[in-house]
Parts: structure tokens; sequence; C-alpha cells
């Protein structure tokens, strides 16, 4: 016997990722794009996100034999600042097109924090090229940072690469501060230095370049007290930002996520003490899972009626049932 599925989605910097089950149930069926959505004047372009989500739910619902999908959640990086358009037509969209009655969408820090911790009081923080770090006491969301490289993202990998760039620039220089270490790393990569602001400043993708010169910085910590330095300051503004977000009150749990912390006791040691030393109230755990599983733990408590999440239009909308 068939039942009626769940659709979680993540769309994010990479494309999206597609899962689709039965409630109560891991997924059965997931599939993924490499196209990132498009945004514009009007924000995050439902149309192209629908164009790409469309074919990979039918192909999914078919391989996991459900019938139809009457709940679907759908994180979205940027859906904090560029939802609108959105807000206004997903849901519609879903509904005509696999026939959806029940909607969420949400910002990927939000699916970021629940696959990482459940729907419990706590904070997370989500760490890559970018950083944003979000918490809840279960009747409203708190986010700090998320701003971009050129306005914060403080402790990102765009952040500490840029960190160590400089420093490799100031030994160039002879200023104080500079790191031979990090300029021999950043000759080796980028080649002669002087040539790196023709590299960097026309590049759209430039925070990307420059988080690929954090795994330098790491390399060179154990012996290299500049890198080290950069790395401390970086677990500091982290621990600013997890300290914006969580609870002050109870025992909340702490997670990270991301594919910064792949960089390894050269940032997580820092990260611990800051942590431990600001938050200390607090349990560090580690993530259950990614912003996708978030998604499916959304899907699976809106479809049960079970939903404990705060809904907030920026954060988590909860969409008004569609059809009968």
């Amino acid at each position: 016997m068939t039942v009626p599925g769940y659709l979680a989605v993540d769309s994010g910097g990479s494309g999206l990722r597609v899962a689709v089950g039965t409630p109560g149930r891991a997924p059965a069926a997931q599939r993924e794009s490499r196209e990132p959505v498009r945004t514009g004047g009007r924000g995050i372009d439902p149309a192209h996100l629908m164009a790409q989500l469309v074919p990979l739910a039918r192909a999914c619902a078919a391989e996991a034999a459900v019938e139809g999908l009457d709940t679907a959640v759908v994180g979205a990086a940027g859906f904090a600042t560029l939802g609108d358009a959105l807000r206004a037509e997903l849901p519609g969209a879903l509904a005509r097109e696999l026939g959806v009655r029940h909607v969420a969408l949400a910002a990927d820090a939000v699916t970021a924090f629940v696959g990482a911790l459940g729907p419990r009081p706590g904070a997370v923080l989500a760490a890559g090229t970018g950083l944003i770090a979000v918490g809840t006491d279960l009747t409203a969301w708190r986010r700090a940072d998320g701003w971009g490289h050129l306005l914060g993202d403080c402790g990102s990998g765009a952040w500490i690469g840029r960190a160590g760039l400089e420093a490799a620039l100031r030994a160039h220089d002879g200023r104080d501060g500079g790191s031979a270490p990090l300029l021999a790393c950043a000759q080796e990569q980028f080649g002669p230095v002087r040539g790196l602001p023709g590299q960097l400043y026309p590049r759209s993708d430039r925070p990307a370049v420059l988080a690929s010169f954090a795994p330098r910085v790491a390399a060179c910590a154990a012996h290299d007290p500049v890198a080290a330095g950069i790395l401390r300051a970086a677990a500091r503004h982290m621990a600013e930002s997890v300290a914006a977000v969580c609870p002050a009150d109870g025992e909340p749990r702490v997670a990270l996520t991301g594919g910064l912390f792949r960089l390894g006791e050269p940032l997580l040691t820092p990260l611990r003490e800051e942590l431990a030393s600001r938050l200390p109230h607090t349990r560090q755990v580690p993530a259950e899972g990614d912003p996708l599983y978030g998604s499916v733990r959304i899907a699976g408590d809106l479809a049960a009626g079970g939903l404990t999440l705060p809904g907030e239009p920026t954060m988590l909308y909860v969409v008004p049932a569609q059809g009968g």
C-alpha cells in the first residue's frame, strides 16, 4: 500500500538536493542538480527553482513509490533576505505542479539548525566559505552574521583566507605582522603575489577564491604564530556570533556544521576553548545531520501536525494548507 509522501529540498550555492520519503521514515530516494538557483531583482527566482525541482521531485517520487507529495519543505540559501518571491509564488507552484498541500519555506540556517540539533533549544554555527549562527529558545529565532565577505562572515573560510593573504603581503612588503610561511604558500598557490589583486578583484567568485587559501593557513598554524593567531581570531569571531544567538537559560546545545570545520584541530581547538569560556552553560555536541536532513525532519513534523519550531516569515514560513 502506498501513502502520501514528503518532499525535502536543500537549495544552496552548489545546486539543489532533493529527498522524497514517507512521514516517519528516512528518505527513500534522493536526487541533486549542480546548478545554483538564480537570484535577481526580485530575489531568489521561483521559476528557476521550480524548473529544476519538478523533474527531480517526480523522479524521486517514482523511485520511492509514494502516492503523491502532500508535504514539502524547501530550505534555501538567502531566503531570509531574498525570499519575497519564493513566499509569494512557490506554495502555489508546488500545489499546481506536484499536488503539495502543506508547505514550509525556510532559511538554510534554519534547516542547518534542525539538521544538527533537531527541534530543541540551542545554537548552530554553520561555516564554510561564509558563516552564520542561528539559535532559538523555541519561541523565536535569532541569527548573527551571514552578511557576506565584504560586510561580515567573520571567521569564515573567506575571512581566514583573506587574513592569511594579508599576512603574506605584509611579509612581502616587510611590514609588521607578516608571515614568511604564508607568503611561500601564497606564491605556490597563486604565483607572484604582485599579481594577486588582478586575480582576485575582478572575480565574481572572490569569496570562494579567498576561502581556498584557508587550508594553507591551517597547515601553517602548528609552526607559524601568525597563522595560529589568525585561527584564534577566527575562533573568537565565531564564538561571538554563537553567543549572540544562544539562549541564555537552561543548558542549550551548541553544534558546528559546514565544510570549514574540515580544517580540523588547528581551528577546532581554539574554537572549543572560546565557546567554553564565553558560554559555560552550554553543551557542545556533534551535529546529527546536514541541512537536507533538517528539511526532512521539518517535513516529518509538518506532515504529522507536530511542528514545534517558531514560525517567522524570514526564517521558517509555514504556509496555510493548500486545497482540500
